[in-house]
């Protein structure tokens, strides 16, 4: 897989409504936006990280060139959720969390017609069995908008990642699972990515 290395990667939250109600949040006045580092990336599935169980979550992600939502791929947000859940309640940052080495995974990416986008929508498959599904017509904040309200106090860099939310069915991840991440555009496959858990 072609190495991915952006100067960052920008993160939306609760971006879906089925989403904000599995994990009893409300959803937010304003864009929730967080930020993971390169260091972030990798091509390995981990289970835990330094001991903490980790959950996958399946997104819709862009990469940008010329200020322009270039290509897409289907991506993995890895998340302390219990770690997580304790941030929230004590009004603090997320990136403990979520920013930690080895919590972002991605597909390959390709070019994207911006003019296609609303029509994309991605599948996740854990041991073959659908665990989430969902699309840009569900988001609460669609691909363009993300991007230009991000720029609006962010300088968005050629490479730059934008990871754009999840849909609900989110869950722990488990060692020797095969994950089986799938981009679709309408009724057309556009991109496939697997990773076996470990």
């Amino acid at each position: 897989m072609k190495p991915v290395n952006p100067s960052k990667v920008i993160c939306i939250g609760r971006n879906y409504a089925a989403h904000i109600a599995e994990l009893g949040n409300q959803e937010a006045d304003e864009m929730v936006v967080f930020l993971k580092p390169p260091s972030a990336i990798t091509n390995t599935l981990m289970c835990t990280h330094k001991d903490e169980q980790l959950h996958f979550e399946t997104e819709i992600c862009f990469q940008v060139n010329n200020g322009c939502l270039a290509a897409v791929a289907v991506g993995l947000d890895l998340t302390k959720r219990d770690l997580q859940s304790k941030l929230k309640a004590s009004g603090l940052p997320w990136e403990r969390a979520k920013a930690f080495d080895g919590s972002a995974l991605f597909s390959e990416f390709v070019q994207i017609d911006e003019q296609a986008i609303e029509h994309l929508s991605l599948t996740l498959l854990i041991d073959n069995k659908v665990r989430q599904q969902g699309g840009v017509e569900l988001m609460l904040y669609k691909p363009t908008v993300i991007s230009a309200q991000v720029s609006e106090f962010m300088t968005l860099i050629d490479g730059d990642i934008i990871m754009t939310g999840t849909p609900a069915g989110v869950g722990a991840v488990n060692a020797g699972s095969k994950f089986i991440a799938q981009l679709h555009l309408g009724s057309d496959l556009l991109v496939q990515q697997e990773w076996l858990a470990e």
